[in-house]
């Protein structure tokens, strides 16, 4: 029989990443969500006291959290300055009308490079924001060139240098609540 991450069976429809076919999120699990938010590395026997739970609770509720979607994945935050990569810049791209059909090729393509850090598809005049980091005004210039500019399916794109980043780090997870509560 097949089990899933928390160890339960695994019933067709399972693996869905859709909250809603689970159970829904309780102020229990937004104390998870907010702490591991904040600080990913939390150990499990300081989450489950601060949600006032038992350990072993607490770590079905994570395993439950991340089977569901609702939690997709945990990474190192790394600041690209300390790779020698100090200079970041979000790329507005748009993309041909005769392209649109190829607007996931594009992105997974980005997605490859070293300097992309994140490729957004966004609504607006323009298709996509790239997050990009390179060492030098040069080695920017050279990425939009032999990256974008001229690949065939980019109609145009505006570079916008970014001077510092600020992260927030108290933030809370927000869920719709169902009506009359």
């Amino acid at each position: 029989m097949k089990k899933n991450a928390s160890g339960a069976p695994y019933t067709e429809g399972s693996g869905s990443n859709d909250v809603r076919a689970g159970a829904p999120i309780d102020d229990i699990d937004r104390i998870l969500l907010d702490q591991l938010s904040r600080d990913a590395r939390t150990p499990n026997n300081a989450l489950a006291a601060l949600a006032g739970i038992a350990p072993s609770t607490c770590l079905g509720r994570v395993r439950s959290l991340i089977d569901r979607g609702v939690i997709s994945g945990f990474h190192a935050d790394i600041d690209p300055a300390t790779l020698g990569r100090d200079l970041q810049a979000m790329i507005a791209v748009r993309v041909q009308a005769n392209a649109r059909q190829h607007l996931g090729q594009l992105a997974e393509q980005l997605a490859t490079l070293d300097e992309v850090l994140n490729v957004y598809f966004i609504a607006g005049a323009d298709d996509y924001l790239i997050h990009v980091a390179t060492a030098s005004s040069e080695e920017l210039r050279r990425f939009v060139l032999d990256h974008l500019s001229a690949h065939p399916a980019v109609a145009s794109t505006e570079t916008i240098l970014i001077f510092e980043h600020v992260r927030p780090r108290h933030r809370a997870p927000r869920t719709e609540q169902s009506p009359g509560r």
